[in-house]
């Protein structure tokens, strides 16, 4: 190799050593962002996870008419800091007939739960109210209405959307179920329609092809009676009992029974 392609060589080197180096520091950069993004992940991951062991969970089995997510809010805080509050809502079917019969025509909930920042404040609060009137304004349409709250031990909001979401899938499962069974019958329907409507064209074209052979009314109607041949079901019965029969037996059994008591002849 001579001198001048060595030094040429030594050139290129140079001019790609530096851009090589910026592309390995920016690499580099950009991993030391997505491990500090990771770790601060994972801290919050941490720091919620302890938040949550410290929560406590209530669950109310009944909830008043007229009482929303807001209002039962603003009645349970001034006991304590509420984190989260979920109400399952009625079913729409109860509530379509309670708006019919023209009852209340909001929305109402059958169960609740309630999430509070500490376990002992989550206990206190169900020890205390529970069974005692709800109280407050007196215009208020619950406030004669008592409370049915219960601290649940060892459990978690997680459990809850856990719940919720099965139910959900339980529930999507079997309108899917529904639908397609409705579905099936709708298709048996519309095939017997369809089956019925080319029986009756068959029909009528035979009495047309009927008619014109024979020339009249009359007597395309007496042949096609005569070619509609009726299905006459049978079924096997037993014979009935001559009553002669059932008589000369009872007399009989009535001779010798005489005879054996009496001790005379049957003749």
């Amino acid at each position: 190799m001579s001198d001048a392609k060595m030094a040429e060589d030594e050139k290129d080197g140079n001019k790609t050593g530096p851009s090589e180096e910026l592309n390995a520091l920016g690499a580099q950069t950009n991993d030391r962002r997505k491990e500090k993004r990771k770790n601060k992940k994972n801290k919050r991951l941490l720091e919620e996870a302890a938040k949550a062991d410290k929560r406590g969970v209530c669950y109310l089995s009944r909830i008043p008419p007229h009482m929303d997510p807001l209002k039962l809010r603003q009645l349970l805080s001034q006991y304590g800091e509420i984190e989260r509050i979920y109400l399952t809502p009625e079913n729409p079917v109860a509530q379509v007939h309670r708006k019919r019969a023209g009852g209340f025509r909001g929305q109402q909930f059958t169960e609740g739960w309630v999430e509070f920042t500490k376990k002992s404040i989550a206990k206190q609060v169900a020890s205390m109210l529970n069974g005692q009137q709800i109280g407050g304004r007196k215009r208020s349409s619950f406030y004669y209405d008592l409370w049915n709250i219960k601290y649940l031990s060892k459990f978690k909001w997680d459990d809850l959307t856990e719940e919720i979401a099965y139910k959900n899938a339980i529930r999507e499962q079997k309108l899917a179920m529904e639908i397609s069974a409705a579905k099936k019958e709708r298709d048996f329907y519309l095939s017997k329609v369809n089956q019925s409507r080319a029986l009756n064209s068959i029909q009528e074209r035979v009495k047309k092809k009927q008619k014109s052979q024979h020339g009249s009314d009359a007597n395309s109607g007496s042949t096609v009676e005569q070619q509609e041949v009726k299905v006459i079901r049978q079924f096997p019965q037993t014979r009935p009992v001559a009553d002669n029969a059932v008589e000369r037996k009872k007399s009989g059994l009535s001779k010798e029974i005489l005879a054996g008591v009496f001790g005379g002849s049957s003749s």
